[in-house]
Order: structure tokens, then C-alpha cells, then sequence
């Protein structure tokens, strides 16, 4: 067999190479993130006055954190949290969690601590109140109930989404010392107090989080500044309708939530811009035929809001 000249072979090999480049698929895509967002109204985005209109009370809104944090990075998003949703109520959420889930948040806790009753019962005249005995209740629950439930709803979490990132997200301080609304009476002391309880619920949901190998996103020093009655407040007092009061407003999701818990995710580090919003809105539709499934069980859950009570109503 004769033996070709190098550079014969050379030029021989290049049309074999060009014809196998052209003939080759394409590299595949990465497939988006899959993101799951559990929990209640201070993932679903109660606060923010915009919300999906997919048949139930949950309070879905584009512009919580979950939704600006999936449209900033690209992420396909599942807004699974919903507004009263209580422990309970979440593990009937982590239906949505799959093998494939990558991303998953998680903020549950104040309503099994009855938070929105302590507010309700601390917003009274002190002559007509008992604030020291509802905060008393809540802090009790919260260290000698809410840990055992957190370690059980966290295992399943783990169990539903085992190669997923998972971060627990916290609850910010709701006052800065003063009340500027002339309808509620928080005394300073009062305050102080509903601070330290949130604190409090901080302290075991960190700790939970670390014992199931979870990241924490404790959202009290980005809220400082911004609490009810300080400028700007991230975090609305009392509001019409009143089911927004007491809960983080557009700029608290995309300013405080949004950096804090991207970053934990893996994602960026920075405030969502405004081309970012307009995704998040954007994606509002595909997020109602999302939910569409578990509309019935979502239904099953009754929000647990702040009232106002009258005097005369005592």
C-alpha cells in the first residue's frame, strides 16, 4: 500500500472534519432553573397590591421577591406560597417539588405563631388590650411547638427536592420604635417587644434551617431604615384594604427580599431592575396555569389577616 505524503493526509482530513461539523447536532441548551417558592403571604406578596387572578385567595403577586428573583436570573418559577398558609398548609404544597427541582424558598412560621392576632390584639388602647399575654402565647409556641414542626416540614422539603438549593426565609422587625397611624395604639414597649418576638421566630428558623442543612435569609439588618413609620418604609402600617397592613410593600420585596435571597440562591446579588419587574409581570399567565391544578387545595386555605377593632366592639 503506497504511503501518502503527510501533508497529503492533511488535506485529506479536512473535508472529513468539515463534514462532521456540519452534520453534528447543535449543543443542547442548559435547562432553567426549576424554582419552587413554599410558604405564606410574605413570599405570595401580600403587601404589594398587584396579584394573579387565578381563583383563589393566596395573593400571588408578580412583584413578590420569588417572581422578581426568577425573572432576574432566568429561572422557571412555580409560586406555590400562599397567603395565610400555615405549616400544614405547606406541606400540601410540596406537591409542586419534584427530582428536578433546583431552587427552592420556604417562609412559614408566623402564622402558626398567631401573629396577626398578636398585632390585631397590640394595635388596641392598652385600657382595652392584653398585648403582654398575646405575646407571651406567641413566644411560647415559638420556642416549645414551632421547632419540632419546622424539622419535620424541612425533612420533607429535603425528601421532595433532594438536589435542590433550599433557603428559609426569615421575617423583618415590623416597627422602629414609634406609631405614626392615629387608628392603632403601639406603645414603644409594645413594639420593642412584637421586635424582639420576630427575633425570636429568626433565632429558631435559623436554626432549623441549619439542622436540615438549609441556607437562612435573615431579612432584619436590610429592613432597618425601613420598618413601618421610618422614610421609606418598606413595610406597610395600616393600609386600605387592611389586609395589606403589616407586610412588606413593593420595595420591600425588590429592595430588601429580592438581593438577600437571589444571593442565597446562587443568582444575583443585586436589586432587581425595573426591565426585571416588567418580566415578572410578564410571566403572569403562565403562573395562573400553573396553579391551576391545586386551585381546590389552595382554596382550603383561609389568610389569616390584622383587624382593627373598634372600641364600641369590645
Amino acid at each position: 500500500m503506497p504511503v501518502r505524503p503527510r501533508g497529503v493526509l492533511a488535506a485529506l482530513a479536512v473535508p472529513a472534519l468539515v463534514a462532521t461539523a456540519l452534520t453534528a447536532s447543535p449543543p443542547a441548551q442548559a435547562a432553567a432553573e426549576q424554582y419552587v417558592a413554599l410558604g405564606d403571604s410574605y413570599s405570595s406578596g401580600v403587601g404589594t397590591r398587584s396579584y394573579l387572578d387565578d381563583g383563589t385567595s393566596c395573593k400571588r403577586s408578580p412583584a413578590a421577591y420569588p417572581s422578581l428573583i426568577a425573572a432576574q436570573n432566568g429561572w422557571s418559577l412555580d409560586l406555590r406560597a400562599c397567603s395565610g398558609a400555615t405549616i400544614p398548609d405547606v406541606e400540601g404544597q410540596l406537591a409542586a417539588l419534584t427530582a428536578s427541582t433546583t431552587k427552592v424558598t420556604v417562609s412559614v412560621g408566623g402564622n402558626d405563631a398567631g401573629f396577626a392576632d398578636v398585632l390585631t390584639e397590640c394595635a388596641q388602647p392598652g385600657w382595652m388590650s392584653d398585648c403582654d399575654e398575646a405575646v407571651d402565647g406567641a413566644q411560647a409556641f415559638i420556642s416549645g411547638t414551632l421547632p419540632g414542626r419546622l424539622a419535620g416540614l424541612y425533612s420533607d422539603i429535603g425528601a421532595g427536592a433532594p438536589s435542590a438549593d433550599v433557603v428559609v426565609v426569615g421575617y423583618p422587625r415590623v416597627f422602629m420604635g414609634e406609631d405614626c397611624n392615629a387608628a392603632t395604639f403601639f406603645s414603644p414597649e409594645e413594639e420593642a417587644r412584637l421586635n424582639a418576638t420576630a427575633d425570636q421566630l429568626n433565632g429558631v428558623l435559623a436554626s432549623a434551617a441549619s439542622n436540615a442543612g438549609f441556607a437562612f435569609a435573615n431579612p432584619t439588618n436590610a429592613f432597618i431604615g425601613h420598618a413601618v413609620c421610618d422614610d421609606p418604609e418598606w413595610i406597610n402600617g395600616l393600609s386600605n384594604p387592611i389586609d395589606e397592613s403589616y407586610h412588606p410593600n413593593t420595595a420591600g420585596h425588590s429592595s430588601g427580599y429580592a438581593p438577600l435571597v437571589g444571593s442565597l440562591l446562587g443568582g444575583a446579588r443585586t436589586a432587581p431592575t425595573a426591565a426585571d419587574a416588567a418580566t415578572a409581570r410578564a410571566d403572569a399567565d403562565e403562573q395562573v396555569d400553573k396553579q391551576r391544578e391545586w386551585r381546590a387545595f389552595d382554596r382550603t386555605i383561609e389568610p389569616t389577616t390584622f383587624r382593627l377593632v373598634a372600641p364600641a366592639a369590645r
